[in-house]
């Protein structure tokens, strides 16, 4: 992997800053951009009709280069505006009724376990959440057993927290749930981009991810997996439109075969060019050499905080590009100050967007440092001396 040529790259590292914020919005390759401006100057001379009939083909490529990336068929694929809205999609094909079992885990993202919580006010569902072990991990005895007592009509489990850096054990959930039979909701939001993710290997019946994390494409894109156990059940989601069915009678429809009936026929075909061209680069470079690279930065990252004295608070035996982390009286301000002051990109995350996982660990909240493959160890270091001073 050249990380010269990647930086060389990206018109937004031009200014000299240290971004380190690829879990909020990454930055884009010049590739992604110049084709959504180009694409958005064609539409301007000539009409988003005209337009997409001329670029149908290379608008089809979005399918086969993210089926690419997450080893499943470009009929399994779906484009969407963003993760949360693959979230929904997937759950609104679910016939939920009064008294089923939803089993999630205490590090679901905040608007998914909103999202549960809806589901429970509006309809009596109810939510079991899997304990965790003393070492961060899921609690595997514990969901079997759950899923023999409640037989659940979901399990949906968070790939990557995005208060956390820990990587959970999705492939171990899918296991468990095909051998129950189980409906199974991954949701890859933070881990598609920035490591390997195989569909195939986690066994999940939906799989939601977004364009702007460290899958390095535009904001408003993104893509749900469906499977084919699923589309065969005819699963679909319930405000369906022309994209999703053939109007067959007066008052009946046919649902199309692939998972593009989850999607709305109305989209911006830039974002889906720009998105397409993301998942490209990314498939190029190969998302291996990416996992390995995002480790070293991160795990060098962690030790040099740790060292500093500042609080890690990422726990458990596998850990991602997300590195969370607060002072040693557990101040954030002073942290985020010396940042912005550094011309440093990051995030925080509160207390009330990780309400179990922060009152755990009794921290009102976390500074979040997410590097990336465009990243060097010398920014890593650059950024942990400026740390390191902070605390003198």
């Amino acid at each position: 992997m050249n990380t010269d040529k990647i930086r060389q790259e990206i018109r937004g590292l031009s200014d000299g800053k240290l971004f380190f914020n690829n879990a909020g919005s990454s930055l884009m390759p010049n590739i992604v951009v110049d084709s959504m401006i180009d694409y958005l100057h064609q539409e301007e001379q000539f009409g988003g009709y005209e337009v997409a009939n001329r670029n149908t083909e290379l608008l089809e490529n979005f399918y086969a280069e993210t089926a690419k990336l997450i080893h499943c068929k470009p009929s399994n694929i779906a484009f969407m505006t963003s993760a949360t809205e693959a979230f929904a999609k997937a759950l609104s094909s679910i016939i939920f009724k009064e008294d089923d079992v939803i089993i999630t885990t205490v590090d679901d993202y905040i608007s998914n376990q909103i999202t549960f919580i809806s589901l429970q006010k509006r309809l009596n569902v109810k939510i079991i959440r899997i304990k965790k072990l003393d070492n961060n991990e899921l609690d595997f005895e514990e969901l079997e057993n759950l899923i023999k007592e409640h037989h659940p009509k979901l399990v949906a489990v968070t790939h990557i927290s995005t208060n956390s850096g820990l990587i959970q054990d999705v492939e171990n959930v899918g296991k468990i749930c095909r051998q129950y039979n189980v409906l199974y909701l991954a949701d890859c939001c933070q881990s598609v981009g920035q490591m390997v993710v195989d569909v195939e290997k986690i066994g999940c019946d939906f799989l939601t991810a977004t364009g702007r994390k460290f899958m390095r494409g535009p904001r408003g894109s993104g893509f749900l997996y469906v499977s084919d156990r699923v589309l065969e059940q005819d699963y679909a989601p319930v405000l369906l439109d022309m994209r999703g069915a053939h109007w067959s009678e007066f008052d009946n429809y046919e649902l199309f075969k692939t998972a593009k009936r989850f999607e709305h026929w109305e989209v911006s075909y830039a974002a889906v060019l720009g998105m397409m061209e993301a998942v490209k680069y990314a498939n190029n470079i190969g998302l291996e050499q990416i996992e390995n690279y995002n480790r070293k930065l991160a795990e060098t990252l962690r030790t040099n905080l740790s060292e500093s004295g500042f609080k890690v608070l990422d726990i458990g035996k596998n850990l991602s590009s997300i590195v969370t982390f607060c002072g040693p009286d557990n101040d954030l301000e002073n942290i985020q100050n010396v940042l912005r002051d550094n011309n440093v990109f990051f995030s925080a995350s509160y207390k009330h967007s990780a309400l179990i996982d922060f009152t755990d660990k009794k921290v009102d909240g976390a500074v979040r440092l997410s590097p990336h493959y465009f990243n060097t160890l010398e920014e890593i270091d650059k950024v942990s001396e400026i740390l390191r001073n902070s605390l003198k």
